[in-house]
């Protein structure tokens, strides 16, 4: 069950066709478990992939055009709600989109997009398709769960441009970064229960996720990423925290790269500080509301660009001037921070937080996602209401994860030894399947 900033509910099925065209089905709602749905978008249109992208390495652009988008409505209340937002938002072509007090049909599709026709009147609904604009298929090998079987099994999966965090701004954004990924219908990780309940699902039959009990909020502990993060403006990193239950401290290490495999690395921040209880997010049910304070932090430039940006500086404003030298840590502390990087100290932070645990019984924590526009959360009425990707507790990490700590990350390689990330449009025809589009 993925959550889009707003916040916003949903799953998605996407199935791309070797002449082009795609259709993609988008399932909303109106909890975090994704079980009680409120509407389906489908979604039709063709995808032309270009080239490498010059602003996000490792990811291949794309064009798309919608052809059209309809509306299938789960209750007389979603159809009542998005009906509103229609008829009070879009222009004169969709004011009379559903006369009020329409009765609400089971299974009917309405039609919210034509390209025939020019009409559109999805704006209301935030929605846009400027996720497929950015495209990035990573395959790798999966080793078999069961301890009695040997070898490994291929997952592919798919990533497509970020959502801005902003609802005025995602109609308009062009996405640089990603959102977690889609996994392959055929090649996905397992196990993964949720994997065959969407695939099989339609607009008019959403799928319906499992129970699952929510864990209580447990901090304490070291966390760690499970990959190489890409975010917004071209930042590629990892990250590293660790949370001390007993006062209220935290450490945390930020892994700069420049490179989508986080094998090039530019430079590292340790930062520190308190943060204080936790209460339940009123805004994102399953969510907790935190402050984190941030009051020491320390750099390590790793590279000479880097290097000489620092040592270029204003004096005062990032550690001592002229003195920097890769792979000395230097602590910024005493120049309130560092203005170079961005870092201002002491800072707070308005948080959110959440917990899981996957299929494999491993404990993830989530922490809110950043501003796109790169600013920090640090006004409650700027606290996020969606995550980043999760972290996994280091304690149930498989060793493939330990060396994210010490800078060494390699990208995972196939059975050819070839790193699996590629900006090709090879690997994308995996996903498509030879079927013709029409209206079901």
């Amino acid at each position: 069950c993925e959550v889009r900033p707003g916040p916003e509910f949903l799953t998605r099925s996407y199935l791309f066709y070797s002449n082009r065209l795609f259709k993609a089905l988008q399932f909303y709602y109106w909890d975090p478990s994704c079980r009680d749905p409120s509407y389906s978008l489908v979604i039709k249109g063709k995808l032309r992939l270009r080239q490498a992208s010059w602003i996000t390495r490792g990811a291949t652009e794309a064009d798309y055009h919608l052809h059209k988008v309809g509306i299938v409505f789960h209750s007389q209340k979603a159809m009542r709600e998005v009906a509103s937002w229609i008829n009070q938002t879009s222009g004169e072509g969709c004011r009379g989109f559903l006369p009020p007090g329409r009765s609400w049909l089971p299974g009917a599709l309405y039609e919210v997009l034509s390209a025939k026709t020019e009409r559109d009147c999805t704006a209301a609904l935030g929605f846009a398709m400027h996720e497929l604009s950015l495209v990035r298929v990573e395959r790798h090998f999966q080793p078999l769960l069961q301890p009695q079987q040997s070898g490994s099994r291929l997952v592919e999966e798919l990533y497509l441009g970020d959502i801005h965090t902003d609802w005025g701004e995602r109609l308009h954004y062009r996405p640089t970064g990603y959102q977690r990924p889609m996994q392959s219908a055929l090649h996905h990780v397992h196990p993964c229960p949720a994997c065959g309940i969407i695939s099989r699902a339609d607009e008019h039959h959403p799928p319906v996720l499992p129970a699952r009990a929510a864990p209580p909020m447990q901090l304490s502990g070291s966390w760690v990423s499970t990959h190489c993060e890409v975010r917004p403006a071209v930042l590629f990193l990892t990250r590293y925290f660790t949370f001390h239950g007993n006062n209220h401290t935290w450490e945390g290490h930020y892994y700069h790269y420049s490179d989508p495999l986080c094998r090039q690395p530019t430079f590292t921040i340790y930062a520190s500080g308190h943060y204080s209880q936790g209460i339940p997010s009123s805004k994102v049910r399953g969510g907790t509301e935190l402050a984190f304070k941030v009051t020491q932090a320390r750099v390590t430039p790793m590279d000479q660009v880097t290097v000489v940006m620092l040592n270029s500086s204003e004096p005062g404003s990032c550690g001592l001037a002229g003195s920097w030298s890769a792979g000395v840590e230097q602590d910024i502390t005493p120049t309130n921070g560092c203005l170079a990087l961005g870092i201002k100290l002491p800072h707070t932070e308005y948080e959110l937080f959440k917990t899981e645990q996957d299929t494999q019984e491993r404990s993830l924590l989530y922490i809110g996602e950043r501003p796109t526009d790169g600013s920090s959360p640090d006004s409650p009425d700027k606290r996020p209401t969606s995550y980043q990707a999760p972290l996994i507790q280091c304690a149930a990490a498989p060793e493939e994860f330990s060396n994210y700590i010490s800078l060494k990350y390699v990208g995972r390689k196939d059975a050819n030894g070839i790193e699996a990330l590629k900006p090709l449009p090879v690997a994308f025809l995996l996903f498509i399947a030879l079927l013709f589009l029409r209206w079901d």
